[in-house]
């Protein structure tokens, strides 16, 4: 079944999703993304607030996409990559250009996908290698 996306479900993870944006615990300083309502370390003790990350960091690890699920089959072939951000967290995002293990990257803004030619398209953070 191709890709279809949900609208309510697009509008809740638009600001996590194009802005970086997560949570952080005032009390022991320990960072999350995606967001989280309480603190794994603090427990109920942690004060959470919003944090929006630089999306700078380093590539870890990567691997090239050439079988794509079905929806993203015109976009292979594509890499994907496991990034730790200068803020400590280790995110997953698609990268442009050509990955390397100790890289730096940045995240751009970029088209996702597209549900079909009358679907909704889908924008979101890609990450650019830094040169």
């Amino acid at each position: 079944m191709a890709q279809v996306s949900s609208i309510p479900l697009y509008w809740r993870l638009k600001r996590p999703r194009y802005n970086l944006i997560g949570t952080t615990c005032k009390t022991c300083d320990t960072k999350f993304f995606p967001p989280k309502n309480l603190c794994t370390t603090c427990r109920r003790k942690g004060k959470i607030e919003p944090f929006k990350f630089s999306g700078s960091g380093e590539i870890l690890t990567h691997t090239t996409i050439r079988t794509a699920p079905e929806g993203f089959e015109k976009y292979t072939p594509y890499s994907v990559a496991i990034i730790k951000l200068d803020e400590g967290v280790t995110i997953s995002g698609q990268i442009i250009g050509s990955p390397e293990i100790g890289k730096r990257v940045k995240p751009v803004f970029r088209k996702i996908h597209e549900d079909n030619s009358d679907g909704l398209i889908n924008y979101g953070l890609k990450f650019e290698i830094v040169e």
